[in-house]
């Protein structure tokens, strides 16, 4: 990840210099974490730039938001355009988009009716999140000593700021005991999610995925991974799946807009299957990656071309 390239971020309904984009010390989110968010990418497909599945990500932004009422100032059109512009003043061809709405300057107490909703859209290049040849080679993972948040507790279905503290003490305790990334349990002791990725399990040829109800995040990816497994014959399980399922797992990944399709080769320095990664794995990557390189024909409709304008 590198912000030098990055020149210009939207705020509030206009662009401002990169060194300009700044919030105030007393800002309702600096103390409370009062934040929704979403990741989205943009690829150089065979046909020009386009967006992955635009419209899904900023359907799941405004719900995030709902369920914390917040009402962005914006409709979707608006969102839309704006995040358009702000990929042409930075003269992106590929980029990683990361909206933000957050609780501005106004009152501070846990009240956040009197502070109002302010919005940031910023891109930057992003590579492969968990490594460079983490997509080929996948990664080893631990299982965490911290779990995610009980059902009532925090709304994991919403991409709030505030649940990625929990996700922090999970990064930590796997890199500081020599993993690239930590898988999560619920509060029953069951597989959950990474610390920003949704999980995939391939077991005697069928796909284990963690359900909705299982704190986790409704991914974006997560979704489109169920439909290609579907598409290509795969039988996909949506199951409360058990911790030792993943050391007798045939195959293990990770999704997400950040991670993409990464495999998994070890948890808890156990082997998955081979040690490297599976074929229904490597098949699901080709499906994804040749849809969004626009080798494939885009069936779902999941590639939102940039305007002309937008474009390098």
């Amino acid at each position: 990840m590198s912000y030098e390239e990055v020149s210009r971020v939207w705020m509030n309904g206009r662009l401002v210099d990169f060194a300009e984009a700044k919030i105030h010390a007393f800002a309702h989110v600096f103390h409370y974490g009062s934040a929704m968010f979403e990741g989205m990418r943009v690829y150089k497909t065979r046909s020009g730039p386009a967006a992955f599945r635009l419209d899904d990500h900023i359907e799941r932004l405004y719900h995030s938001c709902k369920v914390y009422r917040m009402e962005i100032p914006y409709s979707a059109a608006e969102f839309r355009d704006a995040i358009f512009d702000t990929i042409r003043a930075n003269g992106f061809g590929d980029c990683y988009i990361r909206p933000v709405i957050y609780r501005g300057l106004g009152a501070l107490g846990v009240n956040p009716f009197k502070s109002p909703v302010d919005v940031v859209i910023g891109v930057w290049k992003w590579g492969q999140y968990l490594g460079e040849d983490a997509v080929q080679n996948g990664v080893d993972v631990c299982v965490s000593s911290w779990n995610r948040m009980a059902p009532n507790t925090f709304p994991a279905m919403a991409k709030a700021t505030g649940n990625y503290l929990n996700s922090m003490l999970i990064k930590m305790e796997a890199i500081v005991n020599g993993y690239t990334e930590g898988i999560a349990l619920d509060n029953a002791g069951r597989i959950s999610e990474g610390s920003g990725e949704n999980i995939f399990l391939v077991y005697k040829g069928r796909l284990l995925t963690p359900p909705l109800a299982g704190t986790i995040l409704p991914g974006i990816t997560r979704e489109s991974v169920i439909t290609l497994a579907r598409d290509a014959g795969f039988e996909v399980v949506e199951q409360q799946i058990a911790r030792e399922m993943l050391y007798i797992a045939d195959e293990v990944f990770f999704t997400g807009t950040a991670a993409e399709i990464t495999p998994v080769r070890s948890v808890d320095r156990i082997p998955v299957g081979t040690g490297s990664r599976g074929p229904v794995t490597e098949r699901l990557q080709k499906d994804f990656f040749a849809l969004l390189d626009g080798e494939a024909e885009d069936r779902y409709g999941w590639l939102t071309p940039l305007p002309v304008e937008a474009r390098v």
